[in-house]
């Protein structure tokens, strides 16, 4: 099979203004397929505009925490509590149809991609709401899961993780992406990669994060893309969301 490039979202978390600037960057770069790791709904004042888009690229969709959450208010398990992550998750309950809602329940816990040799899961390569954000935390992932190349978002931070392609030891690399950048991926190592989040950076960037990835060239790479934030900011209040939901938009936090 040749090559496929991967255009890589996740954690757009209802921000359909940072997602729309995200996927007209990503024109130029050429991709074949779109992968969403999770967290498309939560925090933001757009959850049917983001799955109508995740729709229409007709992207593989991976379940996040979020995504999780809000399935569990819809089916009335989950105890409702006072706080941001439910009043957001409440609000787009009332906004989505009875076709969302069952879109999203088809969403995976982690999908195995056999034509790129790759995992795609939310938190780690085990786990949904694990994060993957520490050296030693990378290392737990590698010791539990035996894959070369797997893609996680969760954290809202774009970075690699890299071991050695033997039993775990202590060579574990970390390589974050700030301000975006690449990494070819070498042949000796296995590897944990996350594009960031689309719509809440939180590594101290407020611009949108996302990633390409080339199965051929083994090549990943990492942009950051300024948006319209106050427009953002503006819905989400617009939205009676809590005012905190908007205004770490601007901080990158």
């Amino acid at each position: 099979m040749g090559g496929v490039r991967l255009l890589l979202l996740s954690d757009i978390h209802a921000n359909h203004t940072a997602l729309q600037a995200v996927l007209s960057d990503a024109e130029a770069r050429k991709y074949d397929q779109v992968i969403h790791l999770g967290d498309a709904l939560g925090y933001g004042p757009h959850p049917r505009e983001v799955l109508d888009t995740l729709r229409d690229l007709d992207a593989v969709c991976i379940m996040g925490n979020h995504d999780h959450m809000l399935l569990e208010y819809a089916d009335g398990t989950r105890p409702v509590k006072d706080s941001v992550v439910s009043v957001a998750l409440k609000y787009q309950l009332e906004r989505l149809s009875e076709r969302d809602v069952a879109w999203v329940r088809t969403w995976r816990d982690g999908v195995d991609d056999p034509d790129i040799g790759a995992r795609y899961r939310h938190g780690t390569p085990t786990s949904l709401d694990e994060y993957t954000d520490s050296v030693t935390a990378a290392r737990e992932a590698f010791a539990q899961w035996h894959g070369r190349l797997a893609f996680v978002g969760h954290t809202h931070v774009p970075a690699v993780y890299a071991t050695l392609n033997a039993p775990v030891g202590e060579w574990i690399k970390m390589q974050l992406f700030q301000d975006g950048g690449s990494y070819l991926v070498p042949p000796s190592t296995r590897v944990i990669l996350n594009p960031g989040s689309v719509g809440q950076p939180r590594d101290g960037n407020p611009r949108a994060s996302y990633a390409v990835f080339d199965s051929v060239r083994m090549h990943y790479e990492v942009f950051r893309v300024q948006y319209d934030i106050e427009r953002a900011q503006e819905a989400a209040l617009e939205a009676g969301l809590p005012q905190v939901l908007a205004a770490r938009l601007a901080v990158g936090k």
